[in-house]
């Protein structure tokens, strides 16, 4: 369990971010086209995991523009924003905001992403969705870069993500 803060209000967190070192855990997250979609489906590539509460606000909509175009630009590098979003939304962000670079996933069917990955937010307004994370993976899979944003309203350290994106 971790705590951080939603504009200054403690909030707990189910579970603990994957470290530097770590193997990630599998998932099963859900695509656009209502496809379930593991880990696996990535394999060879560098992965960029942008968790976010919800396309449906500014500041995770900008860590997806972000994102999309920063990471986007490399080679050999899935971009996945991760959220509790349906996937129609989802689709209909990316399509609104012209996001080519990215793949959405959703956590309609379950919750575990959330626990596994230690960013499923148990307290307060939020509760249910997950805390603004970012991880960068190996083709292997090894957790290169991992922050949990400790105030859910701040961006993530771009920079330090990609630079970790660049390292892989």
């Amino acid at each position: 369990m971790a705590t951080i803060t939603l504009k200054g209000e403690t909030v707990n967190t189910l579970g603990e971010l994957p470290r530097v070192g770590d193997h990630a855990p599998d998932f099963v997250l859900v695509n656009s086209q209502l496809t379930d979609i593991g880990l696996n489906h990535f394999s060879g590539k560098r992965k960029l995991l942008n968790i976010v509460p919800s396309l449906d606000t500014p500041l995770c909509a900008e860590s997806a523009r972000m994102f999309n175009y920063r990471a986007g630009l490399l080679d050999n590098v899935a971009v996945l924003v991760i959220s509790a979003d349906l996937p129609f939304a989802q689709q209909r962000f990316c399509t609104v905001e012209g996001l080519d670079q990215v793949t959405t996933l959703s956590m309609l069917r379950n919750k575990d992403f959330g626990r596994d990955y230690g960013v499923l937010i148990t307290s307060g307004a939020l509760a249910g969705l997950t805390a603004r994370a970012v991880i960068v993976l190996d083709e292997q899979d090894r957790v290169v870069f991992s922050q949990l944003v400790p105030e859910i309203t701040a961006e993530p350290s771009y920079d330090l993500a990609i630079a970790a994106l660049n390292n892989s």
